[in-house]
């Protein structure tokens, strides 16, 4: 099992991670992307969707219109971790 960040660890990571913000009352990491229309939106969650499967690692998302908002957090592990980091990352540079 993965470990959660530390405290430090976590600030570090967010400081590098620009638009990814803790979630209030949760050991969890959010941005929201937004796009030009619902076709781009929906290729970004496809392609973002192969890089979770793929490390078996999946956000929890919400979609409406132009609008991707997500939340990253390993349950397993009860926060967030270097797992969660590493796909905000991969989502960043998914969106351009």
């Amino acid at each position: 099992m993965v470990e959660r960040l530390s405290a430090e660890a976590r600030r570090a990571a967010l400081v590098k991670l620009k638009g990814w913000s803790d979630v209030s009352g949760r050991d969890a990491i959010a941005k929201t992307f937004t796009f030009r229309d619902f076709n781009e939106a929906f290729g970004f969650m496809t392609r973002a969707a192969l890089v979770a499967e793929k490390s078996d690692h999946h956000p929890e998302w919400r979609n409406v219109y132009k609008t991707v908002e997500v939340v990253l957090s390993t349950h397993d592990a009860g926060g967030v971790t270097a797992r969660d980091i590493a796909l905000a990352e991969a989502m960043d540079r998914i969106a351009g």
